[in-house]
């Protein structure tokens, strides 16, 4: 089997809002649906959700803050799965919360050094 990353992505403004009822049924979603793949036992690493908040470091040491709020879709957490395929991982990939939500997943295979 190959790792590949689960990059999620929304709009900026997309994130789900609600009463803490309504948010915490979007939390039992992604648990279950985390929860569903290690079941297969194709969960490598769980991952995690990522403040809004960071810094961006360039050539020649140059650090600014980031990300941008321009932007309009920013990364909101990442997940590492296992398969055979990126049609395989595609597949994971499908069933992902974030999708009612306006958002996507980038699914990339990782690179063993």
């Amino acid at each position: 089997m190959k790792d590949f990353l689960f990059v999620f992505r929304n709009d900026f403004v997309g994130a789900p809002q609600g009463s803490p009822e309504e948010m915490q049924a979007v939390t039992q979603r992604w648990m279950d649906w985390v929860g569903g793949i290690a079941a297969q036992n194709k969960l490598a690493d769980r991952g995690n959700r990522l403040f809004g908040t960071g810094k961006v470091v360039r050539g020649n040491n140059v650090v600014t803050d980031g990300p941008y709020t321009e932007i309009k879709e920013l990364i909101g957490g990442y997940t590492m799965v296992k398969a055979d395929s990126l049609e395989e991982a595609t597949e994971l990939a499908k069933g992902c919360p974030i999708l009612d939500f306006g958002g996507n997943v980038e699914v990339r295979e990782v690179n063993p050094l």
